[in-house]
Order: structure tokens, then C-alpha cells, then sequence
């Protein structure tokens, strides 16, 4: 067997893009899936010394060079430089040195465009520092760029009026806020009501989820940037400068690294911002608000959030219920997104009939509100008469778990087992399926799964699949 075609073969295939250099930094491989990033081809690139297929990189940026002479790899490094084309190109790279004993042979790097994830993080920047002080014509979005208030948190359930009056209670605080709640359960509305009814309402709310971006691109659009700190990079503020006397609301806080969780601490703990590659220091008047799907004490026990970060940020904590948790508001939820829909669709669906609201209160809910709001838009695009019927729902919901060829019974699962254990059990079948029929293809499954890719990145990761 040709192992050395079947290597070749399964990198061809790849999303990104593979150059293995020699010790002397003459390119021996190369493959990218589009020459868009680089701006040339293998053939052009096979032979040639790294610094003249880049002429924009040098021994002091260079990760290749780097490597070679330190024998130490160099991962998920974001990288900025005009390649031969004159294209301005970001990418993500992954250098690791290929050591024979004690010598250096040469270092592969796997590397990823990023081109139109740092275009996108930058109009949000632009977009949060023009939305302050302007409304977007249908008054969708608040002066401060926030959306929701407490009066759009839809429900009367027990769990639900408390959570609310705790969110009145500790609205002027400047202290930190911790929030956990399962996927679906509406943690930014709870965040952005909790700033509107604070002293800081007049000033920006800004929302960032950790997850979204690598963590190079993380530290410099949370920090800002210097012009020089890296190619490519230009005097730019960063989130906590925008957010100044407002609310920086960070998501998935658990997909931060260490390092730069240690770096948030250092502000929360004194307000003292410097942008990336910068020597001097600003102060910023911002109240933190992070949030995670898992409860944090996992998090600090799987060490993938700092102790004494939690500790800092923990000084109030809410816990939004799941659906399960508070089905009595179903009723009020399934009303708003039908008339939300019907205003949508210029429809005029009245409601559910009994089976289908006999239906929602035997669900389980893993999905939470947005689950629910899912199905309701749905089912609406095809629903022809006055009431949602149970085979209106059918036709969405049936098909789905066909798609997704699992069917997870009662007798699969262990005596004993929990809800959550048995919900989770549910979402491993079904991601595990999605891979199957995308020939684990995580981009396709994704889609399948209708889910943002990192998403299921963290999920692949909590569930080790």
C-alpha cells in the first residue's frame, strides 16, 4: 500500500491549505484548495525558497523561520500580508517542526483564509461604532444598539417572574454578571434587558461571542490594534473601547483561551485596556457580561475557564431556566412568534389546535425557545388553514428524524437515566448521523444539523466525538 498517495490524496481533500518547507525554508509541498489566498499555484511555489513566493513576509514575521530555528510549533497564529497578486489576505496558521532526532528537517504549516471572517469582524466594529446614537429607520435596534427589553421576555412561570425581578434588582450595579443557560434559552435577551434597565442604557451595548473567531483575531477586536503590531494591521479600537460606559456582553466565554482569559481579568480588575502591540494603557468604564451554555463550575473543572476568572465574573449570577422548566409559558410564547410570523408572512393563523398544544407539552424542549420558534415559523410557510394542526407539524418534524436516519428509543438508554443524559445521548445520535451522511464533512453536517459551524466544533469537542 502507497501510504504516501493516500497522504497525498487526504490532503487534496482538505478545507485548507498545506506547505511543507525544508530546513533551509525551500518549499518541497505545497496544496491549496484556491489560489486565491496565496495567489499562486503548487507548481509555481515546489523549489522555491518561502521568502520569494511571500515577498511580504520576513525573518521577523515569518512562522516558517520561526519554527525552524526554535523547534517549537506555532499554533492557530493569524497572520496578514499582501500576497503576489496585491490581494490583502488574512489567514490562520498552524506551524509544526519536522524533527529527526536532535535535527531539524524542515516544518509543515496547515494554513486557513480568514479573509472574509476578519472583513465581517471589522464591519461589526464599524457597525457598532456608528449604531451608537442612531435607530435603523423601523426601530428594530435601540440608540445603544441593543434590541430586546424586559417587557419582550415573553412569560408569567415562577421561574421566569423571578429571574425578571432578580434582573431589576441588580440592573445599576457595575458589577459582573455570569450568565448560564442552555442553547436556545435566550441569554442575550436577558443581557440586553438587564443594560436597559441600567444607569448605563444611554451607552453602547456590545455583544461578542468568543466562539465565532479565532483567538489571535479575538484579542485584537476586543482590544483594538496599533499600526506595525502585525502586517497588515492598522490604529483600530477594539470592543472595550467602544463599549466604554456600557456593556460588553462576551458569549461562549469558555471558547476564550487562558491567556487571553487572564488578560479580561486584569481588566475587570482594574479598567485598564492596551491595544495589541501597544505600549501605553487607557482606562474604560465597562460593565462585563459573560455568558455559557455550560454551568460554570463544569467549566472550571474541565479547565477550560479560569478559577480566578469565574470567581470575578460570578459576583451575580443568573440562570435561565430551560423550556422544560417552565412549560405553563408555552401558550404565551406559541401566541407571539404566530402573530410575529403571520405580521412576517401576511397571514392570519389564529393559533394551534389541541393536539399540537397537547404535543408541545409532552416535548422535551433540548432546543429551548428558539427550538419552539423554529417550528413555528416552520410550520407556518405551509400551514393553510386557521390552526396549526398536528399534521402541519408533521410534515416539518417527521422529516427531520428521517434526515437524520436515528431513532433513539426508550429501551437504547439505561434504566435510571436523566433527562439530560438521555437529551444528550439524543444529540450525539444525531450529530454522529449528520457526519455519516456528510461523509464527516463538519461544514455539510452543519448544514444538516442547521447549526453554525462552531457549534458543532464545541459540541464535537464536549461529547468527544
Amino acid at each position: 500500500m502507497d501510504y504516501k498517495k493516500i497522504i497525498e490524496l487526504m490532503i487534496s481533500h482538505l478545507e485548507e491549505g498545506v506547505i511543507v518547507v525544508d530546513s533551509n525554508l525551500s518549499i518541497v509541498y505545497f496544496n491549496e484548495p484556491s489560489i486565491n489566498i496565496t495567489g499562486f499555484s503548487p507548481r509555481e511555489a515546489v523549489g522555491k525558497n518561502i521568502f520569494q513566493v511571500f515577498p511580504n513576509i520576513n525573518k521577523d514575521n515569518s512562522t516558517f523561520y520561526k519554527v525552524i530555528n526554535s523547534k517549537k510549533p506555532i499554533i492557530n497564529h493569524v497572520q496578514n500580508y499582501i500576497n503576489c497578486k496585491g490581494k490583502n489576505v488574512s489567514i490562520v496558521t498552524s506551524t509544526i517542526p519536522i524533527i529527526k532526532g536532535d535535527k531539524i528537517e524542515g516544518a509543515i504549516e496547515i494554513f486557513k483564509d480568514l479573509t472574509h471572517v476578519k472583513e465581517l469582524s471589522e464591519k461589526i466594529l464599524m457597525l457598532h461604532s456608528t449604531l451608537h446614537g442612531k435607530g435603523t429607520g423601523e426601530n428594530k435596534f435601540l440608540p445603544n444598539g441593543s434590541q430586546y427589553r424586559l417587557v419582550d421576555i415573553i412569560g408569567n412561570s415562577t421561574p421566569i417572574a423571578e429571574l425578571k425581578k432578580k434582573v431589576q434588582k441588580v440592573a445599576n450595579s457595575d458589577s459582573p454578571v455570569f450568565v448560564f443557560g442552555e442553547t436556545g434559552t435566550g441569554k442575550e435577551l436577558i443581557v440586553q434587558s438587564l443594560h436597559n434597565l441600567s444607569s448605563r442604557r444611554n451607552r453602547p451595548f456590545i455583544a461578542q461571542n468568543c466562539g465565532a473567531l479565532p483567538e489571535n483575531l479575538l484579542e485584537s477586536i476586543l482590544f483594538g490594534t496599533v499600526q506595525g503590531s502585525f502586517t497588515g494591521a492598522k490604529d483600530k479600537q477594539g470592543l472595550f473601547e467602544l463599549a466604554d460606559g456600557g456593556t460588553l456582553f462576551l458569549d461562549e466565554l469558555n471558547s476564550m483561551n487562558l491567556e487571553l482569559q487572564s488578560k479580561l481579568l486584569r481588566v475587570i480588575e482594574d479598567g485598564v485596556i492596551r491595544r495589541v502591540g501597544s505600549t501605553k494603557t487607557k482606562v474604560v468604564d465597562v460593565r462585563i457580561v459573560a455568558a455559557s451554555n455550560i454551568e460554570p463550575r463544569k467549566l472550571v473543572e474541565q479547565k477550560t475557564l479560569r478559577e480566578d476568572l469565574y470567581y470575578r465574573l460570578n459576583v451575580i449570577y443568573f440562570r435561565i431556566p430551560p423550556l422544560r422548566e417552565r412549560k405553563e409559558d408555552i401558550p404565551m410564547l406559541v401566541e407571539h412568534f404566530i402573530n410575529t410570523c403571520n405580521s412576517k408572512m401576511n397571514k392570519s393563523i389564529k393559533g394551534v389546535d389541541k393536539e399540537v398544544n397537547e404535543y408541545f407539552f409532552n416535548h422535551d424542549w433540548p432546543g429551548n425557545v428558539r427550538e419552539l420558534q423554529n417550528i413555528i415559523e416552520s410550520t407556518m410557510n405551509f400551514a393553510e388553514g386557521k390552526y396549526i394542526t398536528l399534521e402541519d407539524l408533521q410534515l416539518q418534524t417527521t422529516s427531520c428524524v428521517k434526515d437524520a436516519k436515528v431513532k433513539l428509543t426508550e429501551s437504547s438508554l439505561p434504566k435510571g437515566t436523566s433527562l439530560k443524559d438521555a437529551v444528550d445521548e439524543y444529540e450525539k445520535h444525531l450529530i454522529k448521523a449528520a457526519l455519516e451522511e456528510s461523509g464527516q464533512n463538519c461544514a455539510k453536517a452543519a448544514r444538516a444539523l442547521k447549526i453554525p459551524k462552531q457549534t458543532l466544533h464545541g459540541k464535537l469537542k464536549r461529547y468527544e466525538l
